[in-house]
C-alpha cells in the first residue's frame, strides 16, 4: 500500500492522505474508526455500486444510514439529488459531527462532496472512488458540485476530502465502456504534466486494459502525484490548476450537447482531440505529437470525432455558457509539448479566437 499526502494551504487541516492499494475496501471502516473515532457516518453511493457488492464490502455488516443515487450517472447530478441527500441526513438526526463517505464514481463523489459542504455549513467527506475516472481525477482536489439545466458543474464548492481511499481492485467491477472512458483522465494527466508517464501508458496499455492490479496501482500513483502537486500549487483554481481542464472546455460542451449519452471520459477524449487541433492551428504542436496522443485514445476505443448527432452550433452555444467564460467566451488550456502545459504571459488558460474553434469543430467531423 502507498500513502500520499496532498497539502491544501489555507485550510484547517493542512493536508489529507490518499491511500492506494488493492483490496483496501474491507479495511476502510477500521481506518475511519482510527482517524475519526466518535463521528457519525452517512454513506452516499449509487445503484450500480450497490449492485456490484461494493457497499456490502465497505460496511461489512455495520448498520449505517445510506443514500443510494438512482438512476446512476450524470442524469442524477443535480440540485434535487443534493437536497435529497441533505434531507436524508436530517431525517437520520445527524449533526455537525457527521462524516460523509462517498462510495462510487465521479458523479457520486461530486454530489456527496457538495452535500457535505452545505450540510450544517460543512462536514467532512471521505472519498472512496471506484471508477477509473474518479480514481484518476475527481476524488482528489476538492471540487464538488452539480449540473444545472443549462451547463455542467454550474453549482458547487471547493470542499477538500478528509481522506481518500483508492482500492484499484474495485475497478474489476466496471463494464468495459466505463473502464476505458475513465482512463482518458489518466492520458490527460500525462499529456499536460509528465512525458515519461505518457511513455508508460503507451508501453503498458495492454496490461492496463487487462486490468493488471500492479499496473493499476502504478497509474493511480502517477495520477495522484500529478493532481496533488497541481492542487497544492493552486487549491482554488486561480491559475495553474486550470491545466487540469485540458480537453474539458469543448469536452463539457460535447457532453452536455449529447444529453449525456456520451460518458464524461468519452467527451473529454473528443475535447482533447479538439485541443490538439487548436494547438496545430496556433503553431504549438507538430503532427507527430498529435498522432501519438490520438493513437493512445484510439487504442482505448474512445471517440476522437464529433458525433454526427451533435450540431456544431449547439456546442458553440454551450461554450458561451461555460462557467469560466469571460465575455461569453471561454479561455482554453493548451500544451506546447508532450508533458508540458502552454503558459502565455503567466496564464495557463489562453484566448483562442472563435474562428479557430469553429474551424476545428468542422475538422472534428
Amino acid at each position: 500500500m502507498e500513502t500520499l499526502y496532498v497539502k491544501v494551504p489555507g485550510t484547517v487541516d493542512t493536508s489529507y492522505p490518499i491511500e492506494i492499494g488493492a483490496g483496501l475496501l474491507g479495511s476502510v471502516w477500521a481506518g475511519l474508526d482510527e482517524r475519526f473515532a466518535g463521528r457519525g457516518r452517512f454513506v452516499v453511493t449509487d445503484a450500480n455500486v450497490a449492485a456490484a457488492g461494493l457497499l456490502d464490502e465497505l460496511l461489512a455488516g455495520t448498520e449505517v444510514p445510506c443514500y443510494t443515487i438512482e438512476p446512476p450517472g450524470e442524469v442524477s447530478k443535480n440540485v434535487d439529488t443534493a437536497v435529497g441527500i441533505v434531507e436524508a441526513m436530517e431525517k437520520a438526526c445527524l449533526g455537525r459531527d457527521t462524516l460523509v463517505v462517498a462510495l462510487g464514481g465521479g458523479t457520486v463523489g461530486d454530489i456527496a462532496g457538495f452535500a457535505a459542504a452545505i450540510f450544517k455549513r460543512g462536514v467532512p467527506v471521505v472519498q472512496v472512488p471506484t471508477t477509473t475516472l474518479a480514481q484518476a481525477d475527481s476524488a482528489i482536489g476538492g471540487k464538488t458540485g452539480v449540473d444545472s439545466s443549462v451547463s455542467k458543474n454550474a453549482f458547487g464548492a471547493f470542499w477538500h476530502p478528509a481522506v481518500v481511499y483508492i482500492d484499484v481492485a474495485t475497478l474489476k467491477t466496471l463494464d468495459e465502456r466505463q473502464y476505458r472512458a475513465g482512463l482518458v483522465e489518466s492520458v490527460k494527466h500525462a499529456v499536460i504534466a509528465d512525458a515519461e508517464y505518457f511513455d508508460f501508458l503507451e508501453r503498458r496499455l495492454d496490461d492496463i486494459l487487462g486490468r493488471k492490479l500492479e499496473v493499476l496501482e502504478a497509474i493511480a500513483g502517477y495520477n495522484c502525484r500529478i493532481k496533488g502537486s497541481v492542487v497544492e500549487a493552486d487549491p482554488h483554481e486561480r491559475n495553474k490548476r486550470r491545466i487540469l481542464n485540458y480537453g474539458h472546455t469543448i469536452g463539457h460542451a460535447v457532453e452536455s450537447a449529447s444529453s449525456y449519452d456520451l460518458l464524461h471520459g468519452e467527451a473529454v477524449a473528443v475535447g482533447m482531440a479538439a485541443a490538439g487541433l487548436i494547438e496545430a492551428e496556433m503553431g504549438l504542436a507538430e503532427p507527430a505529437r498529435l498522432q501519438r496522443v490520438q493513437g493512445v485514445l484510439e487504442r482505448l476505443g474512445v471517440p476522437v470525432r464529433l458525433p454526427d448527432s451533435i450540431a456544431q452550433e449547439k456546442v458553440l452555444d454551450l461554450l458561451q455558457h461555460d462557467k469560466k467564460a469571460v465575455g461569453k467566451w471561454p479561455r482554453f488550456v493548451l500544451t506546447d509539448r508532450l508533458g508540458h502545459a502552454y503558459c502565455e504571459n503567466g496564464q495557463y488558460a489562453v484566448d483562442v479566437h472563435r474562428e479557430i474553434v469553429e474551424k476545428v469543430l468542422k475538422k472534428l467531423r
